[in-house]
């Protein structure tokens, strides 16, 4: 028989800006996201520029270090912010 694991109701802060629950998109969904092409993420993973892992022979790509790196170029900036995720938000901080 296993023992059950007592509940603890706590809730600790997030220490940081840790992201406890990060969310993972695929290759195509990132490109979607950001108005590029999959072969800039492709890129980005290359040169290790977004944080990744590999399920099953697929890459997943954390989102928020994909919207860093789309931050850091002028070029990446506008289609991101001109085709993707980008042109359904008024204004960035």
């Amino acid at each position: 028989m296993s023992e059950e694991q007592p509940i603890n109701n706590k809730t600790e802060p997030v220490k940081n800006n840790e992201i406890k629950t990060p969310i993972w998109l695929s290759v195509s969904e990132a490109a979607k996201i950001g108005g590029v092409q999959t072969k800039t993420i492709r890129r980005a993973i290359q040169y290790n520029n977004v944080k990744y892992k590999i399920i099953s022979n697929r890459y997943l790509i954390d989102l928020s270090t994909l919207l860093t790196f789309l931050q850091t170029k002028t070029k990446l900036k506008n289609k991101l912010n001109q085709f993707g995720l980008g042109q359904y938000v008024d204004k960035w901080k």
